[in-house]
């Protein structure tokens, strides 16, 4: 499990280094929907975003090392991903450009996070990780 939440969390930050790393050409170069939603996130979203994915990284490498603080970055993770997929529907036009077809892998993002946070709560209740 340890592992695979660690490639999960690993690709996340790829992820966020190729997203935050756009050029303007690559901007450019999207679809009109995608770039538009792109272009009308705010900055301080980013943030937001390399927090849930960095703390999922670290809580990972926590649950490998089997490590009490596995759980409170997977709290800080699970707590970002929410305010990152709230404020993208709420503050871009994420649903005009994709519908009902851009929720279910949000969905999947958001129940990855609360997996990995529940997951870790339990490890350390039953004496897992010191």
């Amino acid at each position: 499990m340890s592992v695979l939440a660690l490639a999960w969390n690993l690709i996340g930050v790829t992820m966020f280094f190729l997203q935050t790393g756009l050029t303007p050409e690559q901007i450019a170069a999207m679809p009109d929907e995608q770039r538009v939603v792109y272009e009308a996130m705010p900055a301080w979203l980013a943030v937001f975003y390399g927090l849930s994915v960095f703390a999922g990284a670290l809580g990972s490498l926590g649950l490998l090392l089997r490590r009490r603080w596995a759980m409170p970055l997977f709290a800080l993770s699970l707590a970002s991903v929410l305010v990152q997929m709230v404020a993208v529907y709420a503050l871009t036009p994420a649903w005009q450009a994709s519908g009902a077809s851009g929720l279910p892998m949000t969905l999947v993002i958001i129940g990855i996070a609360v997996f990995l946070f529940w997951y870790a709560r339990r490890a350390v209740t039953r004496g897992w990780l010191r």
